[in-house]
């Protein structure tokens, strides 16, 4: 099987963003965007989908953080995009609950060359310490945009804004994981009739 790795590096006048990733990794990540949640939960992002990270991001923290997420989310999907090539042989699909503590939240993806975002989440409060809540969804949305997947993410319930955020990314590596394993079955197909999934 060919190696399912990547590099992206975009430069814009907001932000400069270096992504590697190594698909069939064990989740080690190195993760440097300036905001300290966010990098949290890239973290748990690499560490749960077993997709190794190197992740190093300046951006115009100075107005927001909104640049640097949303930019990050956009080059990690195309990392994950590149990784991937013509998809052969994954999986494809996955979908998973995933409790913690109080909070559950459900992610489904599909590998499918169509990107699409559900988002059914809500946060009580706009901050997360510094964070802005608002931010959990527009880092999904650039992910799937450019990662080329279909992503529907539903909070059931939770109390905790931390918990909510960390369920949501914890649950879509969780399915990422799955979705991107080969299948013995057809590890030489692209598991679609079309016979692609551009």
């Amino acid at each position: 099987m060919a190696e399912r790795r990547a590099e992206i590096s975009r430069k814009t006048n907001e932000t400069n963003v270096s992504v590697r990733i190594d698909i069939d990794g064990t989740g080690k990540s190195k993760i440097s965007t300036g905001v300290g949640f966010f990098d949290h939960m890239l973290d748990q992002l690499s560490r749960h989908s077993l997709i190794d990270m190197d992740i190093d991001v300046t951006g115009d923290l100075h107005i927001d953080d909104h640049h640097t997420v949303e930019d990050t989310g956009i080059a990690i999907g195309q990392a994950i995009a590149k990784a991937l090539g013509d998809r052969r042989g994954i999986a494809r699909y996955a979908s998973l609950d995933l409790a913690m503590d109080e909070t559950m939240t459900k992610a489904a993806v599909d590998i499918s060359g169509r990107p699409f975002l559900v988002w059914n989440v809500a946060f009580s409060a706009p901050k997360i310490g510094t964070f802005d809540t608002e931010l959990v969804r527009e880092f999904f949305q650039a992910l799937a945009q450019n990662a080329g997947i279909t992503l529907h993410i539903l909070n059931h319930y939770g109390a905790n804004n931390h918990h909510i955020a960390e369920t949501c990314f914890k649950a879509v590596a969780r399915v990422l994981r799955v979705a991107t394993e080969i299948d013995p079955r057809q590890a030489d197909r692209v598991p679609s009739t079309k016979g692609m999934l551009a």
